[in-house]
């Protein structure tokens, strides 16, 4: 460390701090405002009533307009837990109703439903020529609405 007289200060390494900066520095040029600029700054610095009620309406319709959208995005967020809810209800009851088939398919004995019906009932084996086919428009089943002609 050296110490100089002139100037008071301290050195530090390789730079030197300057207790007073440089006038260049601090004082610098204005720089020359156009005189409608300089008007137009001094009528932006004074609102007047009707561009604050302007701006007032704006700001009142804007947050009507969040209000609204946030209250459609948590009927939206309902409606989709909602859905959910029912999905799986549906599912559940889908599943339970698949076991229910299943268990009672399984419990049908069809030998003894034969064995009743030919032994009890005294149904039996339709012969050839009892049986008449036809042509359906759908697959489902065939509903018999009048006597059924015999053929000859």
């Amino acid at each position: 460390m050296a110490a100089t007289r002139r100037n008071a200060y301290y050195v530090h390494g390789n730079t030197v701090r300057s207790i007073q900066p440089n006038r260049e520095i601090t004082e610098r040029p204005k720089k020359k405002v156009n005189k409608s600029v300089k008007r137009n700054q001094e009528r932006a610095k004074h609102m007047n009533a009707g561009y604050v009620l302007f701006l007032s309406v704006a700001l009142v319709v804007t947050g009507m307009v969040l209000v609204y959208y946030i209250g459609l995005q948590s009927d939206i967020t309902n409606s989709v837990k909602h859905i959910a809810t029912l999905e799986r209800e549906l599912n559940d009851l889908k599943v339970a109703n698949e076991e229910n088939y299943s268990r009672i398919m399984s419990s049908v004995d069809l030998e003894e439903i034969r064995r009743i019906a030919i032994q009890e009932l005294g149904m039996q084996y339709a012969q050839e020529g009892q049986i008449i086919s036809f042509a359906s428009e759908s697959s489902d089943y065939v509903k018999q609405m009048a006597e059924i002609p015999k053929q000859d």
